[in-house]
């Protein structure tokens, strides 16, 4: 997934899409030749290449929607063209099979640009000019976009103002410079800047570790220590940068007598050791340590603890042979371990291709699910009642879901009657499309003679399962007794469905409410696989309407966990009423805020009352919270509480609010809505209902002072014409809410048309308006209905 934001810094933002091309599609894209492409590269700007070879039908959705977002693109900034391979082509991103269908990412901000380099010559003037000046950080990779590229982009955005960083990918440059090895990445650090001859070539150091972003930080950082410093301590008590960067330290040591021949073989090992282990001159006439007589050179590893070992070499060679194969012990051991202890170099800024790449390794059970084809399909979901996974094998969110799927399929083995299904759509794209499939990954559930239903949540195990259980129950059940209808309530009827949805809501109606339970019928297609509904409109309704004083047409909301029923009326409340009053009752009454969940209760235009804790917050404060909105004290507030254990970011938050951390746990209200401000309960007094309420009239006659007012920092596109929160709620206004008919009891899954669910999500998700923050009047927000709107949002 690509960032709509971009810095006002310089972006160079390089795509590579490997394929294979389908003849009849993207014939809008310039076509260019591999040489041509690379020559026309800008540094500093954005380029999407997609390079090509011919006969495949494989990817022609992809690359129908490749030419549909060309134009997007390039408002931008962001050129598109197709690159064609041929046979004679060498550039490697026309090769092997085996490095076909790969998708490569690379985003960085850029103070100085990278020059590409693609001969021996630019290699040469880049060098000739910098000589005196500065020095050169100069990198080969196999291709642009790979993991060694963008490690080296990285390290240009932190460096790029102090050296010139220099790239490419040509092999003959790599070897004109005596690197034979083209399979591996490397990289140079010439060293020009100490060079005032022009006519003599700037001396190179070779990377020897792996390119990784840690690995060229750690190999700069030792580039720009100092080649050799003078010591008169004890080595022990000796710290430099090569130590911090895990690196040995190498003692020569020297007396007065032999200072400068000392001196000038000290400074040669530095250069053979240089990026291996710091060098540093001990002179033994000023050292308090004694030192045994016969050691001209102490060795100190990086490790704390180890004491430095005394060493008695003849030569530079022994010298460099014993430390490298030291060094060399320590890689090894690093290597085996990377697995299980090291951390993983290669995170991306994108979480979803972070996944992907995190559980590469990850063997799949993918014959949990059956592989659907083009002359399987219609068979197999005529057959059964059918889940299907449509996905595409090339994208980074179907592969990440993909995994969330299959957990689904192990949690649901042996006990579904479902049949879970996939359908790769780079291999069947016009099935696909017969089934409109239009964007990846979508889920749909089957039935015989029934129009398939798509799911419209979170693209996670547990909420897929969630829908697919309570899809088992189709619209609103139809009650037909008075005990049936007390079972339902008590969750006997469904008992086990409650883990997945702790409200049961029934409708009640008389027999005669025709278009009030026409409304409810809707409403319950709508939250279908969100929340179970039952409707109850018999002769005898009269009976539950006097037991829970419910005037009809009337709501009854049974909470499991709570153990109450509540009542709501209906008159005059249509499907879209209905559908947000029964939505509001799944929200918890005191909540746990968590990154997941914080948007949907800041729909609720209400100033935040937020409890922040250290772990499990005390039952005693809990029970004073809920106190208070039981006496109806809170309802201009949303209550909530946040465990910085579980959700990290909440120290962020209470360090923008606070000048330092403060002691927890801590009360605080956050005026989201008008102003910003944030108010703080005295840290003095204990949480309590009486020490609350008092602190809470002052907040409401104006007698609290604000701890800090957060910034109306609104959270729009960069481009208007990009707003993607007013074209999907412009795109929900166009379709009409539509009745369907009363649905009966069953527990197989009643399908919907395309269009309805369509409408069904438009109104499930929050619309633009409750994304957006209203204002706050301070002196009256106890009182209900204040309700003028602003749309600068701002950061909790």
């Amino acid at each position: 997934m690509m960032s709509s934001s971009f810095n006002i810094f310089r972006v160079g933002i390089s795509f590579v899409i490997m394929c294979i091309f389908y003849k009849s599609a993207v014939d809008s894209l310039s076509e260019l030749s591999p040489q041509k492409y690379f020559s026309t590269l800008q540094p500093g700007k954005a380029s999407l290449a997609y390079f090509c070879q011919a006969d495949s039908p494989r990817t022609s959705i992809f690359l129908e929607e490749l030419n549909e977002a060309v134009t997007p693109l390039q408002d931008y900034g962001i050129s598109v063209a197709k690159v064609n391979c041929v046979k004679e082509e060498t550039s490697r991103y026309c090769g092997k099979e085996k490095d076909l269908m790969k998708a490569y990412l690379f985003s960085a901000l850029l103070f100085n640009e990278v020059k590409y380099i693609t001969t021996l010559e630019d290699l040469q003037n880049i060098e000739n000019a910098l000589k005196g000046k500065a020095n050169i950080a100069f990198a080969y990779v196999r291709a642009i976009g790979t993991p060694e590229h963008r490690a080296v982009m990285e390290a240009a955005f932190v460096y790029g103002t102090t050296y010139q960083f220099v790239l490419t990918t040509e092999t003959a440059l790599l070897e004109s410079i005596g690197n034979e090895d083209i399979e591996n990445a490397h990289l140079y650090f010439f060293h020009c800047k100490q060079v005032l001859d022009l006519t003599l070539q700037c001396r190179r150091t070779l990377m020897e570790q792996p390119l990784t972003t840690l690995n060229i930080h750690q190999f700069i950082k030792t580039m720009e220590a100092p080649l050799l410093t003078e010591v008169t301590e004890d080595p022990q008590q000796v710290s430099t940068i090569h130590l911090q960067l895990g690196l040995p330290l190498v003692f020569i040591v020297s007396q007065q007598a032999t200072y400068e021949a000392d001196r000038r073989t000290a400074e040669w090992v530095a250069w053979r050791l240089l990026g291996k282990a710091g060098v540093l001159l001990l002179l033994r006439d000023s050292l308090e340590v004694d030192i045994p007589q016969h050691a001209n050179v102490v060795f100190r590893r990086a490790e704390e603890g180890v004491p430095a070992e005394f060493l008695v070499l003849d030569d530079i060679d022994s010298l460099i042979s014993h430390v490298e194969s030291n060094v060399h012990v320590e890689e090894i051991q690093e290597d085996e371990d990377e697995d299980t202890k090291s951390p993983n170099m290669d995170v991306q800024d994108d979480e979803v291709a972070e996944t992907v790449y995190r559980d590469r390794k990850r063997p799949l059970p993918l014959e949990l699910t059956v592989e659907l084809t083009e002359e399987t399909f219609n068979t197999t979901v005529v057959a059964s009642d059918s889940i299907v996974l449509f996905y595409a094998g090339w994208q980074a969110v179907s592969m990440a879901f993909l995994q969330s799927y299959i957990d689904l399929a192990i949690k649901l083995k042996g006990t579904s009657t479902m049949l879970l299904t996939r359908v790769n759509c780079a291999d069947w794209s016009d099935l696909c499309t017969k089934q409109n499939v239009t964007e990846f990954p979508v889920v749909k559930m089957y039935k015989e003679g029934k129009n398939p239903v798509s799911y419209a949540g979170m693209l996670g195990t547990e909420d897929l399962l969630k829908f697919i259980q309570l899809s088992r129950i189709s619209c609103p059940v139809n009650i037909t007794s008075v005990q049936e209808a007390e079972e339902y309530l008590s969750g006997e009827l469904y008992k086990d469905l409650i883990s997945y949805s702790s409200v049961s809501v029934l409708g009640l109606f008389s027999p005669n409410m025709t278009t009030a339970k026409e409304d409810f019928t809707e409403a319950g297609n709508y939250l279908k696989g969100y929340v179970i509904t039952g409707i109850y409109s018999e002769e005898d309704v009269l009976i539950l309407s006097d037991k829970y004083a419910a005037t009809l047409p009337a709501l009854l909301l049974s909470r499991h966990k709570e153990g109450k029923i509540e009542s709501i009326p209906l008159a005059n409340s249509h499907a879209q009423d209905i559908i947000q009053i029964i939505t509001n009752a799944l929200l918890e009454t005191f909540p746990e805020i968590t990154v997941e969940n914080l948007p949907i209760y800041l729909r609720l235009q209400k100033p935040l009352l937020i409890l922040f804790s250290d772990g499990s917050i005390n039952p005693q404060y809990k029970k004073a919270i809920l106190m208070l909105v039981k006496e109806k004290h809170l309802d201009s507030l949303t209550p909530c509480w946040l465990n910085l254990k579980n959700t990290p970011v909440g120290r962020g938050i209470l360090q923008s609010y606070f000048d330092t951390m403060p002691p927890l746990p801590l009360l605080v209200v956050v005026n989201l809505h008008s102003g910003g401000q944030v108010f703080a309960f005295p840290s003095d007094q204990p949480i309590t209902e009486q020490n609350l309420l008092l602190w809470l009239k002052k907040l409401e006659a104006g007698l609290e002072n604000h701890i800090t007012i957060l910034p109306a920092q609104e959270w729009k596109p960069p481009l208007p014409a990009y707003d993607f929160l007013s074209m999907m709620d412009a795109a929900a206004s166009q379709h009409p809410t539509r009745k369907d008919p009363e649905c009966t009891k069953e527990t197989d899954v009643q399908e919907n048309d395309k269009k309805q669910h369509e409408d069904k999500s438009a109104i499930i998700k929050e619309p633009i308006e409750t994304l957006r923050i209203k204002h706050w009047n301070r002196s009256n927000w106890f009182k209900e209905g204040e309700k003028s709107f602003r749309h600068d949002n701002k950061e909790l």
